[in-house]
C-alpha cells in the first residue's frame, strides 16, 4: 500500500510498508465491530459514535495513539460522556484527503 494507491497511506506517514496492511485491518475492524455512525463536521474534521464500552474505549485508544507514532498530523479525541464513546479525528487542510478516504472507509465497514 502507498500513496499513489491508497489515498489513507499519506506520504507523511513513517509506518513501513509492510505494516500499513496490518494497521489498515485493525482500522477496519474497529470500524465494522464498533462504529455505529460517521458524521462528517468539515473537512478537516470527522466523528465516529462508537459502541459504549471499556474494551472499545481500550482497542480505539490503543490504535489511536500507535497511529500518531507514524501519522503526527492526526488529531484524536477519544470522549466518553453520558454512555457515550465517541472518536473525534482531525487533520491539517493539507492532508484532507487522507481523511475523506479514512471517512468512505469507515462508512463502508460502519455496522
Amino acid at each position: 500500500m502507498t500513496a499513489e494507491t491508497d489515498p489513507w497511506a499519506s506520504a507523511a506517514c513513517t509506518l513501513p510498508i509492510a505494516e500499513r496492511p496490518l494497521r489498515v485491518a485493525e482500522f477496519d475492524d474497529l470500524f465494522s465491530t464498533s462504529v455505529g455512525a460517521v458524521h462528517r463536521h468539515h473537512a478537516t474534521a470527522l466523528r465516529l459514535d462508537l459502541e459504549p464500552s471499556a474494551d472499545v474505549a481500550a482497542q480505539a485508544a490503543n490504535l489511536t495513539v500507535r497511529e500518531t507514532g507514524c501519522c503526527s498530523f492526526f488529531t484524536f479525541s477519544l470522549v466518553a460522556t453520558g454512555g457515550e464513546l465517541r472518536l473525534d479525528i482531525c487533520v491539517p487542510e493539507e492532508h484532507t484527503e487522507v481523511l475523506e478516504a479514512l471517512a468512505s472507509r469507515a462508512s463502508r465497514l460502519a455496522s
